[in-house]
């Protein structure tokens, strides 16, 4: 994915119709994974690659995994997309009946790769002579087309998923002349247009809890410091962090979005903290408990969320993995094997 510290990811708040996102300030987010899907198979399958020599068609896409995005965060437009796709192949050497047949793997269609940095690797099913020709046709010929396909996907991408990510601004104006909200109207938009004007609307959020379970390949020790250890959260968020890992200790992640204190700390075994998103309401808080539990060579880690917004629910979920478990599995390798 993008790297951390160029257009880095800060914490993303999902779109809404209640103009929370005002002046395009938050992190808005488009799911283009399906979209995604959908034309890399209208762009790869069926597509014919021929010479003099031999012809070629990918007859179908094997596996496709990976992630698209578009997020909009202060009026620019960053895209997150990174797919491992395998392709089957099939074609034959002109002149001839025999067919041939075989795979294609791309393992780096990332935003962090350009089109001519992207790995097209070509296996055969069953090796022959007549087959090694047509495999060193498509590779030195057919990547080409290939890469072709995949700069259109990227193109159509950035098109189709800029479209309404931009919003309009929102001013207030007695007037012909546009004037600037100030951050206490801008506070009393927010306030307003979710309930959270006043004590009396904290009845008015349903909450639900949010459970988590993941693996890591490193002790428990070793994960336990990974939260709460400054250098290595600043390691893995990629930014500064205001950090006291001690109890009521306060912490500052993304920027300011994420917030709390720390309540329990169990070396090894546990971390409890009240823990916030700064789209939520100034008194709402998560109780966060983080159980820790090494086996003989790896460790189990559940993290459960108490008091989320329902309407929070899915995204705190995919951010939670997003922004903390997989930034620690590959800063610290702890998504590798022992």
């Amino acid at each position: 994915m993008a790297k951390w510290g160029e257009g880095d990811p800060r914490w993303i708040v999902e779109e809404r119709p209640d103009a929370t996102n005002v002046n395009n300030w938050h992190w808005t987010e488009k799911n283009a994974c399906q979209w995604s899907k959908d034309k890399l198979n209208a762009l790869l399958v069926g597509m014919i690659l021929e010479n003099d020599v031999a012809k070629c068609e990918i007859s179908k896409i094997e596996s496709c995994e990976g992630e698209a995005v578009a997020n909009n965060r202060k009026g620019k437009l960053i895209f997150f997309y990174e797919w491992d796709l395998t392709l089957s192949w099939k074609g034959q050497l002109s002149g001839t009946a025999k067919e041939i047949e075989g795979t294609i793997n791309i393992p780096n269609l990332s935003e962090e790769n350009s089109v001519a940095e992207i790995e097209i690797n070509i296996s055969l099913k069953e090796p022959s002579n007549e087959a090694t020709i047509v495999k060193d046709f498509l590779y030195h010929q057919g990547r080409s087309k290939i890469r072709d396909q995949l700069e259109k996907y990227i193109k159509d991408l950035k098109e189709e998923f800029s479209k309404g990510m931009i919003l309009p601004k929102r001013d207030i104006d007695n007037s012909s002349k546009p004037k600037l909200l100030s951050k206490e109207s801008l506070k009393n938009v927010h306030n307003s247009e979710n309930g959270a004007k006043d004590d009396n609307s904290k009845s008015k959020i349903d909450t639900t809890t949010v459970v988590m379970d993941v693996v890591f390949q490193c002790s428990g020790e070793d994960f336990y410091n990974a939260l709460t250890t400054p250098e290595l959260v600043s390691a893995f968020t990629q930014q500064s962090v205001t950090f006291q890992a001690i109890k009521g200790g306060k912490f500052q992640l993304f920027d300011g979005n994420i917030t709390g204190e720390f309540i329990e700390l169990c070396p090894g075994k546990k971390i409890v903290q009240n823990w916030r998103t700064k789209q939520w309401p100034d008194w709402l808080y998560s109780t966060v408990t983080v159980t820790i539990n090494q086996q003989e060579d790896h460790t189990k880690v559940r993290v459960a969320l108490v008091g989320v917004p329902k309407s929070d629910e899915a995204i705190t979920r995919q951010n939670w993995e997003r922004y903390y478990f997989t930034p620690i599995k590959r800063t610290f390798g702890y998504g590798m094997l022992l």
